[in-house]
């Protein structure tokens, strides 16, 4: 074989390969389009038939007329009009009425993650998953895991007034840029360490690194590791910090301190310590003051509250070796919210009678 014809040898292999990738490059944005395309048409029949047909003096025949429609529409066109499927499309619209939203929810999510999406009867909780899918591009397996381990009463967000919570979600909608209220959670859930039920904080810390890839997991978006016992010099003092971490959407340092048993109040005085350091030392131009975590077994929450330690960027949370069955967790999150909305009503009216009376 000559030299010229390695030459072209080499060439179209190259060019093979090149032309390979166009290809699967296409077919994925090709992939994407239908998708796109087929979850918009989706939403149209919904309206059409709701515009036209279920409303006014006609709505008592609307799940005739939808058996009807689906009889013909399934021998034309196939069983993705089937009278299921045409439900699916009437629940969808109903739970996402503006176009503008589902057409950019669609060139991310495809109608499998909508229709884990839907059927959720509170409209923060169905925003906040579309949100965080489209951003994090969840599988639908990967979304069906977070709802199901309720990620979103879980996430310190939903302890706000729904107002708050909503122009949370809107600004992300709009901006593409996740609060700390959005990223941090309580509690978190660690199953996945296999610990036993008495364990030294270096059996969790070691664990940890050892399930390093679904700690990130669980930590959430934008999360990567930096550092294990990040040591501090301070006045000739030695102090470390358990784990440090960055977040990229955030752009921010995060120290986590890992404690077993209840929070105490000289854990905050520790906290702040280190990130005054870190703020002094490591933040770079452009960065976020840093955020603390501090992952204990248990939580003191008027302890917490009269400390104001979310005004000093400290998360206080409990940490979850074993995943308690739904109902208990479901319970112990939905009084959790409830008691954190209750004390920031009550905090708003005590200001706000405050300034009353000095007016």
């Amino acid at each position: 074989m000559n030299l010229q014809t390695v030459q072209m040898s080499n060439i179209a292999t190259e060019l093979v390969g090149d032309i390979r990738n166009l290809i699967s490059e296409a077919k994925v944005g090709l992939a994407a389009t239908v998708n796109s395309t087929l979850t918009m048409l989706y939403w149209r029949i919904r309206r059409r038939i709701q515009t036209e047909v279920l409303k006014g003096e006609r709505a008592e025949y609307g799940k005739q007329i939808v058996a009807t429609l689906a009889q013909q529409l399934e021998a034309e066109q196939g069983r993705g009009f089937s009278a299921k499927n045409l439900r699916h499309m009437l629940h969808f619209s109903e739970a996402f009425p503006d176009a503008e939203i589902v057409s950019t929810l669609s060139r991310q999510l495809a109608w499998s993650h909508f229709l884990e999406i839907i059927y959720l009867k509170d409209d923060l909780k169905r925003d906040f998953y579309a949100e965080m899918c489209r951003l994090e591009r969840w599988s639908v397996r990967t979304l069906r895991q977070r709802i199901g381990s309720m990620l979103f009463e879980r996430t310190a967000v939903s302890h706000k007034p729904n107002e708050l919570i909503q122009q949370e979600l809107t600004a992300l909608r709009k901006s593409d840029l996740l609060s700390p209220a959005l990223v941090l959670k309580d509690p978190y859930i660690l199953d996945f360490l296999g610990l036993q039920d008495r364990h030294l904080e270096k059996n969790l810390e070691d664990a940890i690194l050892r399930e390093l890839e679904n700690f990130l997991l669980e930590l959430g978006a934008g999360f990567s590791f930096v550092a294990r016992q990040k040591r501090l010099q301070i006045d000739n003092d030695d102090f470390y910090i358990d784990l440090l971490f960055y977040n990229r959407r955030l752009k921010r340092l995060v120290a986590i301190e890992l404690k077993l048993g209840d929070f105490e109040a000289a854990h905050k005085g520790q906290m702040e310590l280190y990130l005054r350091w870190l703020a002094k030392h490591e933040q770079e131009p452009g960065e976020a003051p840093p955020l603390g975590i501090i992952l204990c077994t248990g939580k003191k929450r008027e302890q917490i509250e009269l400390l104001e330690l979310d005004q000093r960027g400290i998360h206080v949370a409990e940490y979850l070796t074993d995943l308690p069955p739904r109902q208990l967790l479901e319970q112990k999150l939905h009084e959790a919210v409830a008691m954190s909305k209750a004390r920031l009503k009550n905090r708003v009216s005590h200001t706000d009678g405050e300034t009353a009376s000095e007016t």
